[in-house]
């Protein structure tokens, strides 16, 4: 498999497909998050990207 995300688009760019590890990894990268936050703010809002970009805004920034 690739890592290689630049030519990938989701066949429903308005929904997160979360069972498709390739696109799911597209959606990491797109809102920069880590795959654990992208699956759990979908399990708090649904799958639409509006809702889950708006629950990722939302939450604390992580501390380093």
């Amino acid at each position: 498999m690739t890592d290689d995300l630049s030519h990938f688009k989701p066949l429903d760019p308005g929904r997160i497909l979360a069972d498709d590890p390739v696109e799911l990894r597209y959606w990491c990268e797109q809102l920069r998050c880590p795959e654990d936050v992208l699956r759990d703010a979908i399990f708090q809002v649904g799958d639409h990207v509006t809702a889950v970009r708006d629950h990722l805004s939302r939450r604390e920034p992580t501390r380093k």
